[in-house]
């Protein structure tokens, strides 16, 4: 995924790991999980600058995780599992299950032992990410990310979890949910994961008029534009962080839900007043499949594009 990113909390290890050996090969991560796991995800979706998201169902763990590139931070949507880390001398236990977390500091190695089977949801995290929201937010540089074996934190864990959900096929919404979800992890993994404890200020006003016309104007745009985070906090003249605060204050949604509020308007438009097709309404839509797109519909609405048509008639 990406290249090593050199920062404070690798250069101990380095440092330390040329006494005994030439050097420390660090592995991308979704790579060092297939090859941990022995096993292919259930879902997969990355990008060079925000890392990755995976959902994974895996059986019995005994091995060393080798030091990867990136953060590694996971939370359990289903299932109970014990959990034990070794390094060294240190032993962590502690229990896979919903609303705990487990973290993988970038350049950190462990043994594992997980006896039975897990359902588990991964984020791999640049630092280069926990840099730049800290960054934009005037929050300190981010400190070393603490080791956690499933600890406690609702909160990061349903934000996680909520990404084996929202998926739904459509290349522009599903980036868009992932910029914004891994924009919204670091931030708590900053506030509650880091040695340096971050603490955000809140909101306290939305975007200007102009701002949000333009912001409007550009997810309204053809599918082909650049609807991205970086387009639209570009476009208003503030870093991706202040962007997102400031669209939710003036609109009461994400840019994500904006958007996907407004192609289910479209759909539901075309579905009542032509005679398109459902798979022409999809392809116009965005999404990869009409599948894709009857399971999004059905997800906000109740209900198939098919059967939604017929009642509106």
């Amino acid at each position: 995924m990406n290249k090593p990113i050199p920062h404070d909390p690798l250069k101990a290890l380095l440092a330390a790991s040329r006494l005994s050996s030439p050097a420390v090969e660090l592995r991308p991560a979704d790579l060092e999980m297939a090859r941990i796991l022995k096993t292919a995800p259930l879902q997969i979706a990355s990008d060079p600058s925000n890392g990755g998201i995976a959902h994974w169902k895996h059986g019995a763990l005994h091995d060393i995780v080798e030091p990867m590139t990136d953060h590694v931070i996971m939370a359990y949507p289903t299932g109970v599992q014990r959990l034990e880390r070794r390094t060294g001398k240190s032993v962590a236990i502690g229990t896979a299950r919903s609303g705990v977390v487990t973290t993988i500091p970038a350049g950190s190695s462990a043994r594992w032992d997980i006896p039975g089977s897990v359902d588990v949801v991964q984020l791999y995290l640049p630092h280069t990410t926990l840099e730049r929201v800290a960054r934009e937010a005037d929050a300190p540089a981010p400190g070393d990310l603490l080791e956690r074996t499933g600890h406690p934190d609702p909160v990061t864990s349903g934000l996680l979890m909520s990404a084996a959900d929202v998926l739904e096929g459509n290349a522009i919404l599903d980036a868009l949910f992932r910029q914004r979800l891994t924009d919204l992890l670091a931030t708590r993994i900053l506030a509650e994961h880091s040695g340096v404890p971050t603490a955000f200020e809140p909101i306290t006003s939305g975007l200007a008029p102009h701002s949000l016309r333009r912001a409007i104007e550009r997810l309204r745009s053809d599918r082909d534009a650049d609807v991205s985070l970086a387009a639209l906090a570009s476009d208003a003249g503030l870093s991706r962080f202040h962007f997102c605060r400031a669209f939710k204050e003036s609109t009461g949604l994400s840019p994500h839900a904006w958007l996907r509020q407004q192609r289910l308007e479209r759909a539901m438009n075309m579905l009542r007043e032509t005679d398109a097709s459902i798979e022409s309404v999809a392809k116009e839509l965005g999404y990869a499949s009409q599948t894709a797109f009857t399971a999004a519909f059905k997800k906000l609405t109740g209900d198939t594009p098919s059967n939604w048509r017929r009642r509106m008639r």
